[in-house]
């Protein structure tokens, strides 16, 4: 599991040994779009949507590429800014031009992001790397229906309650988006189970807990 590879990698390397104690997330209030819909014309469901940094590592260009072969009115949203230089978002842009449905928000936070997790269709992170994503335990805290690639700092998080793809496979991941797309009570599965299995295995409160005790020993 994660926890045991990288306390394994912290003996390995620097001989030290460690604790894991993974990221957390607390139960969101889930909103009305209001300010998605003025913006970006958004409503709920009508979307699907990427929330992260927009770098090589995140799949990002992948997911464009799989969504203009998908067959929906639904829309893309790639949400989020860069830490790199502009070079990849100009590649992003470039991907993505003849396709209207995909629609580049920037960087967001505070409402327009609550708002964001609070009515997507489906949540995509189809990253070729991870350490362990913190936009993944708020989306599915979010009750969402997620697409992850198949590296093992998404599947260990997720489980059982997301669709998993091959990750660098493009045409895996239109296959999923369009079943999902097809199909709502294939996504409304997801939706049903992700929020209360999140809020069970990475809660805040027990993410605290754990921390004090440490510094108690």
């Amino acid at each position: 599991v994660l926890s045991k590879r990288v306390q394994d990698y912290f003996k390995d390397t620097y001989n030290r040994d460690t604790v894991y104690i993974p990221n957390g997330v607390s139960k969101p209030e889930i909103v009305s779009p209001q300010h998605i819909t003025d913006s970006y014309n958004l409503t709920k469901d009508s979307y699907i949507l990427f929330l992260g940094r927009l770098v090589p590592e995140k799949g990002v260009h992948l997911l464009i590429d799989a969504f203009k072969g998908v067959d929906t009115d639904k829309k893309l949203v790639i949400a989020g800014g860069t830490s790199d230089t502009d070079d990849y978002v100009d590649q992003l842009t470039d991907l993505a031009k003849g396709d209207e449905r995909i629609i580049f928000t920037g960087f967001q936070q505070g409402q327009i992001l609550q708002e964001l997790y609070s009515n997507a269709y489906v949540y995509v992170l189809p990253s070729l790397l991870e350490g362990m994503p913190l936009s993944l335990l708020e989306a599915m805290s979010y009750g969402n229906c997620c697409v992850v690639s198949d590296i093992n700092e998404c599947t260990e998080v997720v489980e059982d309650k997301a669709v998993t793809v091959s990750a660098s496979d493009v045409d895996s991941l239109r296959c999923a988006l369009q079943h999902l797309c097809d199909s709502e009570s294939a996504a409304a599965v997801y939706k049903k189970t992700s929020r209360d299995y999140i809020l069970s295995r990475y809660n805040w409160d027990d993410v605290v807990a754990k921390t004090l005790d440490l510094y108690k020993k």
